[in-house]
């Protein structure tokens, strides 16, 4: 085998070698981290509660846990269907309210069956009616009026 041979089984090797390098250097910035749901829900409702515009909605069905069964397999969330009007559209939307404390305790006895919704004006179906900083969702007034 000659040198220049050689030579080009090195030059290969060494070009192997730095292509895998290079792969594994850069496989952290390609590789995006992956979030928790749960997480990337609540940043959701937050982005809607800053930039959201705010409509009448009609809440449409309440659903959740059954209070006779308690066992962790048969949790399910407290879902809220609610309905709304943009630009002549109608959407009808679920939102999990088991996350935000005040809208779980206000969602299980609700007062009326209509409430306030906001939404992303760019996105009109990514609405929230109920998060962390916000719930438009009214409990019950328990028959007491402040007196002046």
């Amino acid at each position: 085998m000659g040198s220049r041979s050689q030579i080009l089984i090195a030059a290969a090797i060494a070009l192997v070698g730095v292509g895998a390098a290079a792969t594994w250097g850069w496989r952290p910035f390609v590789r995006r981290r992956q979030r928790d749901p749960n997480e990337v829900e609540r940043l959701r409702r937050l982005h809607v509660n800053r930039r959201g515009r705010i409509t009448a909605a009609e809440i449409v069905d309440l659903f959740g846990p059954d209070a006779r069964s308690v066992t962790a397999q048969s949790r399910r969330p407290l879902m809220v269907i609610y309905k709304y009007q943009v630009a002549g559209v109608t959407y009808e939307v679920p939102q999990d309210v088991s996350a935000p404390p005040a809208a779980l305790s206000a969602s299980r006895s609700l007062a009326s069956p209509t409430a306030a919704v906001k939404y992303n004006p760019k996105a009109p179906t990514n609405s929230i009616i109920a998060g962390e900083a916000w719930n438009s969702m009214k409990p019950p007034n328990d028959g007491q009026r402040n007196s002046p």
